[in-house]
């Protein structure tokens, strides 16, 4: 079995908000509802400021991961979303995404990246420490709870 990366595209951006909405708690945290819309999806996943995929495993499509080649801020690359079907979660392959998108940003030519975790987010916080990210800052998020940011040389 293997991961790859699939772009989301207006024909599969359903099959990302079934994804997104199998995450509740998440969701209650991200901006204070267990479900997202169609639009959400849109406005998060269709724009130009970000790289929109899936996480496929074989032929299943089990999270999506949305980053940022070059954050304005400091010309870094930030991982802004990974996310994992709660079908799927426990089962190793959130690292094994993360390691694909690593993987192809050291290809790039990148050799550090970044990522913001909500401050309620315990769970990802210990899974970044885990894959060797750094904690170096807390910032605000537009809905002003804590967001702390997190940078790992690769």
């Amino acid at each position: 079995m293997s991961i790859k990366f699939e772009e989301i595209n207006n024909e599969t951006l359903y099959i990302a908000l079934e994804i997104m909405n199998s995450n509740p708690q998440y969701n209650m945290m991200e901006n204070g509802n267990k479900t997202r819309s169609h639009m959400d999806m849109v406005m998060e996943f269709m724009n130009s400021n970000t790289t929109s995929v899936f996480i496929k495993l074989d032929d299943t499509y089990i999270g999506v991961i949305d980053y940022m080649l070059e954050n304005p801020k400091d010309s870094l690359p930030w991982l802004g979303l990974l996310i994992i079907h709660q079908d799927y979660q426990g089962f190793g392959f959130g690292k094994q995404a993360y390691e694909h998108y690593e993987s192809e940003m050291r290809n790039r030519g990148f050799d550090k990246l970044r990522i913001g975790v909500l401050k309620e987010n315990t769970k990802g916080q210990r899974f970044w420490e885990s894959l060797g990210f750094v904690y170096y800052i807390t910032s605000k998020a537009q809905n002003g709870s804590g967001i702390l940011c997190y940078q790992k040389q690769i």
